[in-house]
């Protein structure tokens, strides 16, 4: 499910704070301390709890989110270039979208990336939005297996809210798959307390973060909202349902309420690619017969259901599955299938 940056996102980040590194699609764990570790102690800061107060500044009074560039813009780049138009003009409906950034190891700058792109929206006018994507055991060894070793992963995540611009608006979907895979596999450390100071150090930048909590096909809200109360709720903005999934906006939204009213937090469903809802057999890695959903929108900032966000790029793999490259590589044959 990962995202790298793209060629378009690196051109922008060159000329705004003046650094530049090649995308790898592959990339491994940096490894080793990156910054000061932050401290052990995950006494949270107080924060409102009540879901009308909290969502009320989740905006920052702003109606749209950032198009920072994604993979969609330079594939239509690329075939513009031999000639192939009408796919060309197929994608620009992915490429004209607001798409969120991923940031894991493969970043080469995380903090850079995120000034730049912070500084950029907030000039805009616009919500900037994030996928910190790094947590150790990332993906229980599956097609995104990765993340950052346990004793660095917090002073990395200290590297991410640094970036932010004071006076932005930044959202950022926090770690996918982490909270419903808890306890599927070994490596894990201490995943709620990892979660809950990331959750923190985020939050005390103003950053407003949404744990992710799977979807409505993989754990009851029950189970999740037990889960989320394993973090702690104070320092999180909400939670993000149907990250790079494939689940109809119906389904996830009634879930998505029911985990809403258990646990006080407004959520936001990702509406990147599921205009078809999900396959009957509730195939999640590179299903054919999908379809883009709903364009990215701030429903309610009131909530419960905040906005519609596209975390995944449309068109990037889901993983070496269906015929797909590996996880995050641009695949033009899905794109197109779901620009359809």
């Amino acid at each position: 499910m990962r995202r790298t940056l793209t060629a378009t996102m690196l051109a922008a980040l060159v000329v705004t704070v003046g650094c530049a590194a090649s995308t790898t699609t592959n990339p491994t764990a940096s490894g080793g301390s990156v910054g000061p570790t932050p401290a052990a102690d995950a006494t949270n800061r107080s924060r409102p709890t009540d879901t009308a107060t909290a969502a009320s500044s989740l905006t920052g009074g702003l109606d749209r989110f950032f198009d920072a560039g994604s993979s969609a813009d330079d594939a239509v780049v690329r075939l513009r270039s031999v000639g192939r138009n009408a796919d060309a003009d197929r994608l620009e409906k992915i490429a004209a979208q607001p798409t969120a950034v991923w940031l894991g190891e493969w970043t080469p700058d995380v903090t850079g990336t995120v000034r730049s792109i912070t500084e950029r929206a907030a000039g805009a006018g616009a919500i900037a939005l994030f996928v910190v994507y790094n947590v150790p055991g990332r993906d229980c060894g599956l097609y995104s297996a990765g993340g950052a070793p346990a004793d660095s992963y917090l002073a990395w995540v200290s590297q991410v809210a640094a970036g932010i611009a004071p006076g932005s608006v930044a959202w950022f979907v926090l770690e996918p798959d982490a909270l419903a895979q808890l306890g599927d596999c070994d490596g894990q450390a201490d995943r709620p307390g990892l979660l809950a100071q990331a959750a923190r150090i985020l939050a005390d930048a103003e950053g407003r973060v949404f744990l992710d909590v799977g979807n409505s096909n993989w754990k009851s809200p029950e189970t999740m909202a037990d889960r989320l109360a394993m973090v702690g709720t104070e320092n999180l903005a909400g939670f993000a349902t149907n990250t790079s999934n494939y689940n109809s906006t119906a389904r996830e939204s009634v879930w998505g309420k029911e985990l809403a009213t258990r646990t006080g937090l407004p959520f936001v469903i990702d509406t990147s690619r599921n205009g078809n809802g999900a396959p009957d057999d509730a195939a999640w890695c590179n299903p054919r017969g999908r379809a883009t959903g709903q364009p990215p929108r701030i429903v309610d900032p009131e909530g419960p259901l905040v906005a519609m966000i596209w975390a995944k790029v449309p068109g990037e793999s889901d993983g070496t599955c269906n015929g797909g490259p590996a996880a995050g590589v641009w695949w033009d044959e899905i794109a197109l299938e779901l620009a359809r």
